[in-house]
């Protein structure tokens, strides 16, 4: 059933809060949304597309020349929110109402509600979302437990962001002259007309988390974007606030120039690892020379990942922005002490580190995590931030963002990346945007990174640590053996049921495919659930 509201086609059921949500006055600011911008996207995802084949190419990522005076002025971003000053820990998930009630009572300092990487983008997840963020800023969430207690975020909690998707990405169930609304404008769009008023009311900050920003230029969109909304909603100009990603290789050297087109509205930059290492492999994955080793060896605190922190943090306390840190995957493990506490020694680790190059704060996925990364984060950076560290004497240079990591590649690491697509594509296209595996959590994030790792090492027929070549035929091999020990523990009803056919068929197709497909969740979106 097609259901027409102000120009937009809604093809989705319109049930529960539905209605509600996609009212006429928001659909309305939505339909204004596509057309003052949608023009401007599209532009920006061809230029995308021309900055990928010159990397293809042989152009490497570099700072641009014609920037340079914004790099070398002296200006400052608007002043940070006093509610938004501390975020030395962040919680990221997705807006389910049991994950929102859970993470703003965990002691972090914010929650990101992420539509994105955490999210499987579902008509049911996406209004269900949108109502439980509703529900949150108008002081009526509630979460139900086991037991059937109910719970309630405390007053007191962490302060809520929200991270839409992508600018790359559509929303099918609605259409625009025939063509979907972007993704962007959809989350974006309903979470501002339903909340924005309701929040500044509360004294609290309107922010937002902006994800696979690819540079200066996508930045000004978005920020124009916010503009108009701002004039739209009748609110206060630079009043949305925002934190950007960077996890693209052509953001990481136009960082100055991000916060430059949002000075008004930036809080920082977010170094968001495992996003960038796929860019990295997507940029420069055709050289042979940046052929990855297995993705447990790149690690924070080297190499080109180190560069970029280092990089960011200078960048942003010298512009008075937060710098902030990325999560690693290790989650807390039931049942197996051992496995456990390695676990969580990553966790600390990882946070040390964070602290000793400057950050002024980092992400956890796990409620449970949160008071370990606050020992150790808290124990290092015991006020609010730690934006009078400026890193003024530390030059980063271009070959110092390119820097490869050292490493094998192993027999283990190509399975243990098959295994994770193979199971977090199944899930996704399931509608479960956040999958524990292995004692790790995995998101769309670290599934890119395992999948454009695998078409890189089949695209260079790069070598395992035993001297085999990762060939297609054996790429192929070791793909249906993966798939048989699925299904042997499965069975052949749970593996159909579970779609995971659908997805080692996509798989397969975009590994051997001559140019690495753009991004995992665009290619399956199609077969996603209602």
């Amino acid at each position: 059933m097609t259901v027409r509201n102000e120009g937009l086609a809604i093809s989705a059921v319109m049930d529960g809060r539905a209605p509600a949500i996609l009212c006429a006055a928001a659909t309305a600011f939505l339909a204004r949304l596509d057309a003052r911008f949608e023009t401007a996207r599209r532009a920006a995802l061809a230029h995308r597309a021309e900055r990928r084949l010159a990397f293809d190419g042989g152009e490497m990522p570099d700072f641009p020349a014609e920037t340079q005076s914004i790099r070398d002025a002296d200006w400052r971003v608007s002043p940070i929110p006093a509610d938004l000053v501390d975020r030395r820990i962040e919680i990221a998930g997705p807006p389910g109402r049991a994950a929102i009630v859970a993470a703003v009572n965990s002691g972090a300092k914010v929650f990101v509600a992420d539509f994105e990487d955490a999210s499987s983008p579902s008509w049911t997840n996406l209004i269900d979302g949108q109502a439980n963020l509703i529900d949150f800023w108008a002081g009526r969430l509630q979460a139900g437990s086991p037991k059937g207690r109910k719970t309630a975020p405390r007053p007191d909690g962490a302060a809520v962001m929200m991270r839409p998707r992508g600018w790359h990405l559509p929303e099918k169930h609605v259409q625009v002259a025939g063509r979907p609304l972007a993704a962007t404008l959809f989350d974006v769009g309903l979470y501002l007309f339903h909340n924005a008023r309701a929040i500044q009311a509360q004294g609290r900050t309107v922010a937002l988390y902006l994800p696979k920003v690819e540079g200066a230029r996508e930045a000004r969109l978005w920020n124009d974007m916010l503009g108009f909304a701002e004039r739209e909603l009748e609110l206060a100009a630079g009043s949305i606030k925002a934190t950007v990603l960077i996890e693209t290789m052509p953001a990481a050297f136009e960082m100055d120039e991000i916060l430059w087109e949002l000075r008004e509205r930036a809080l920082g930059l977010n170094c968001g690892r495992w996003d960038l290492i796929f860019s990295f492999i997507k940029c420069l994955g055709k050289h042979a020379r940046f052929v990855t080793p297995d993705r447990a060896s790149m690690v924070m605190g080297s190499n080109f990942l180190a560069a970029c922190s280092y990089l960011l943090v200078k960048t942003c306390h010298r512009r008075g922005a937060l710098a902030l840190g990325g999560k690693i995957a290790n989650m807390p493990v039931k049942g197996d002490r051992r496995a456990h506490r390695q676990s969580i020694a990553m966790v600390k680790a990882d946070k040390q580190r964070a602290a000793l190059e400057g950050l002024d704060g980092v992400w956890v996925g796990h409620p449970d995590l949160v008071p370990i990364a606050q020992e150790v984060f808290h124990g290092l950076v015991p006020e609010a931030n730690q934006l009078g560290l400026l890193h003024a004497d530390m030059e980063i240079i271009r070959d110092d963002m390119l820097s490869m990591h050292p490493g094998r590649r192993t027999e283990a690491g190509l399975r243990g990346n098959i295994r994770v697509v193979i199971h977090y594509l199944a899930a996704w296209i399931g509608g479960q945007g956040a999958l524990p595996m292995h004692d790790l959590l995995e998101d769309a994030g670290t599934a890119e990174i395992a999948r454009v790792q695998v078409w890189q090492w089949v695209y260079h027929e790069a070598k395992l640590s035993d001297g085999r070549k990762i060939t297609p035929e054996l790429f192929g091999e070791i793909l249906d053996d993966e798939v048989a020990r699925l299904r042997a523990d499965l069975g052949d009803a749970g593996f159909a049921a579970g779609r995971h056919r659908e997805a080692v068929d996509l798989f397969r197709a975009m590994t051997l495919a001559a140019d690495v497909p753009d991004f995992l969740t665009l290619s399956a979106y199609d077969m996603l659930a209602a």
